[in-house]
């Protein structure tokens, strides 16, 4: 891919789409962190919470009230590592499953139907990069970006 690719409208596109699909959020939803906690423990299993706030790209301390919550409202639970027992794992529970479920429920019936007159083709491209924005997502930081999230930390 040569260096004229228009990612600028690729971004301004996922730009507009996030903005539409935060509005269409329900009464109530789930805050953008602990939307963020539950799909990483949906998608990769039990994790430590500095784990999670480094895929997460968030410093462990913003999270540590969203970790609480979900905790004492049963949509996590905690334990002690087996590898090193002063380091905690968070899981998701059924109920953590269920209210990202429903969280995202209304979102993608908007999505589903404004896809609706898609032709096929185009339907089919837009899953197609889907997966690939989630490729994209679990990228490594580049070399600018972590060392302004090193000196964040400082």
């Amino acid at each position: 891919m040569d260096n004229a690719f228009p990612t600028h409208v690729l971004l301004q596109g996922l730009l507009r789409l996030g903005s539409r699909l935060r509005h269409e959020r329900p009464p109530g939803a789930l805050s953008p962190n602990k939307m963020s906690v539950l799909g990483h423990l949906r998608r990769r299993g039990p994790s430590t919470p500095g784990s999670i706030a480094a895929s997460e790209h968030q410093q462990p301390q913003s999270l540590t009230r969203s970790f609480a919550e979900l905790e004492t409202d049963g949509l996590i639970t905690r334990a002690p590592s087996e590898e090193d027992r002063r380091v905690s794992v968070l899981s998701i529970t059924e109920a953590g499953r269920q209210a990202l479920a429903q969280d995202l429920a209304q979102r993608e019936a908007w999505l589903t139907e404004a896809m609706g007159p898609l032709t096929e083709t185009e339907q089919q491209v837009l899953l197609l990069a889907g997966r690939l924005m989630n490729r994209l997502a679990d990228t490594p930081p580049t070399t600018a970006t972590r060392k302004a999230e090193d000196a964040d930390r400082r």
